[in-house]
């Protein structure tokens, strides 16, 4: 199975769930195994946080790194970046940002 998608365009169902706090996002997404997001870049660094499973990162000037869940990862400013699950996963992608719009709130992320 090989499911590539784009944040917020889906070809499956990653049964978001969206978490707002004062100035605080978390986006919380299930990555079956083979799906991948694709490459895209944020104006700000962020926390990624594997709740659960496998994936490889890849980010813009870095080696590929795997991580296994539980894991915290730092994503920088300005970095493209894509995550490829290996095993089904839990991912969640936290945000600084005063946006609770769920419908909204990826165009104040991700940059173009």
């Amino acid at each position: 199975m090989s499911n590539s998608i784009e944040p917020g365009h889906w070809d499956f169902d990653p049964g978001i769930v969206h978490h707002f706090s004062d100035g605080v996002y978390a986006k919380q997404a299930k990555l079956p195994a083979g799906s991948e997001v694709l490459k895209h870049k944020h104006s700000y660094s962020h926390l990624s946080i594997l709740a659960a499973g496998r994936v490889i990162v890849s980010a813009q000037g870095q080696e590929d790194t795997e991580y296994v869940g539980p894991a915290c990862i730092e994503i920088r400013a300005g970095v493209h970046h894509s995550v490829r699950a290996i095993e089904d996963s839990v991912w969640f992608c936290i945000h600084a940002t005063d946006e609770t719009d769920p419908d909204k709130v990826d165009e104040v992320l991700i940059s173009k």
